[in-house]
């Protein structure tokens, strides 16, 4: 059964879009981390105590400001809340105050060229941060350079602070550069997120179709075999009442006729049902194979089911369309092998894929309906995770009592 405790098991109970949607969350986050580790604590080693611990502090504030935007930012992105405006323009004010005082710091404050380099990078990274953090809760693209060169142009508050102009206009393109990376790496970030959710919603969609086509497919059987009969019933009822009421012998032949033809329609949807039910385990094998590779699964399909017992390839064949369905819809698979092949007297089967997909724990629904099927012919089933991520199910059938069954290749 699965440790669900660990956060090795949190991470693989993750879907992909998850996965992706988790680690852009917490890159930004990073960035936060980032700018207080490389730009915060180094001012101990260039300047005073006292004021090392203010710059300090407000690179933290700014910091935790661009951490809750981009977070907020993300779920605006996703549909889960309103565009956090108020949160942007929060930042923007952060990101202001905090540019100003350090740019004051470096031109009026103490001297010393360790304080005029701390104030100076701090003044750079916060305008450079604020940007690219803010770029996260905007869609449109003119906005988004818009928002890089109104940063680029507020570098130019550090000239009349008492910067000398060359220094300023690098200061300037310094932002320009570094605030547009950060902005094209936000809206990057956001389009191949809403990429990978598009992918994962169109896999779903793909598997719900297949399962509305197989439904169509049982429609149309049955109408083919009930319209026909249905209507002839309905002629030669008709008939029989008029025959009856003119004191006709020939309606009880007409009724006859009415009973055989229900008869014929009542077996004929029995063997429609039948081979609903009953799954061919070759066609199962070639129907998972295509609709894997159609979901971008590479699948193996290794062993024939020739030979084997109609009833023992009913019961496997619904291994095998219960197997892909989890792999479809609950998994993260790349890759899925399915294996069959005759062994000391029973049959096994064995589906392996390298993304972790089936019921939870040991007592899903799907698995309990599988294990019903295998039931009636003394089959088995196990199935759990394996390795790192993969998830194997293996369903094993005695054949100790057929006989004239060959080898199966595996």
């Amino acid at each position: 059964m699965r440790d669900t405790g660990r956060p090795a098991g949190w991470w693989r109970r993750k879907s992909t879009p998850e996965k992706v949607e988790t680690y852009t969350r917490w890159s930004f986050h990073f960035f936060a981390l980032v700018e207080v580790t490389v730009v915060g604590l180094p001012v101990f080693s260039q300047t005073g105590p006292r004021l090392a611990t203010v710059l300090l502090l407000m690179v933290c504030g700014h910091a935790t400001a661009a951490a809750v935007t981009a977070s907020r930012a993300l779920d605006w992105t996703r549909g889960r809340r309103e565009q956090p405006l108020r949160t942007l323009w929060m930042l923007a004010a952060v990101t202001a105050v905090a540019a100003v005082t350090a740019i004051g710091v470096a031109e009026r404050g103490p001297k010393g060229d360790g304080v005029d380099t701390a104030a100076d990078t701090i003044f750079g990274i916060v305008l450079v941060f604020g940007a690219g953090t803010i770029a996260l809760g905007v869609r449109n693209r003119r906005r988004v350079f818009a928002i890089v060169a109104g940063f680029s142009a507020g570098a130019s508050v550090a000239f009349p602070m008492g910067m000398p102009g060359a220094d300023t206009l690098v200061t300037m393109v310094m932002v320009l550069l570094g605030a547009g990376f950060l902005a094209f790496t936000s809206i990057f970030s956001i389009w191949l997120l809403d990429a990978v959710y598009e992918l994962d919603a169109a896999r779903e969609t793909r598997a719900r179709l297949a399962v509305a086509e197989e439904r169509l497919r049982f429609g149309r059987d049955l109408h083919d075999v009930l319209g026909r009969n249905l209507s002839v019933i309905s002629l030669k009822s008709e008939l029989a009442v008029q025959l009856a009421r003119r004191g006709r012998p020939e309606a009880v032949e007409q009724m006859i006729e009415v009973q055989r033809i229900a008869q014929e329609s009542q077996r004929e949807v029995r063997e429609v049902v039948r081979g609903y039910r009953e799954a061919d385990l070759g066609v199962e094998l070639l129907g998972a194979q295509g609709v894997l590779a159609a979901a971008g699964i590479d699948c193996e399909i290794t062993g024939n089911a020739d030979g084997l017992p109609p009833d023992v390839q009913s019961a496997l064949g619904w291994v095998v369309r219960e197997a892909t369905t989890n792999v479809l819809r609950h998994g993260d698979a790349g890759r899925c092998a399915v294996g069959l092949r005759v062994r000391e007297g029973s049959v096994v089967l064995t589906v392996e894929n390298d993304g972790v997909a089936g019921p939870g724990g040991s007592g899903g629904s799907g698995l309990a309906g599988l294990r019903e099927r295998l039931a009636a012919v003394d089959g088995t089933l196990e199935a759990g995770p394996v390795g790192a991520d993969g998830f194997r199910l293996v369903a094993e059938v005695p054949l100790a009592r057929v006989t004239g069954v060959s080898e199966v290749a595996s």
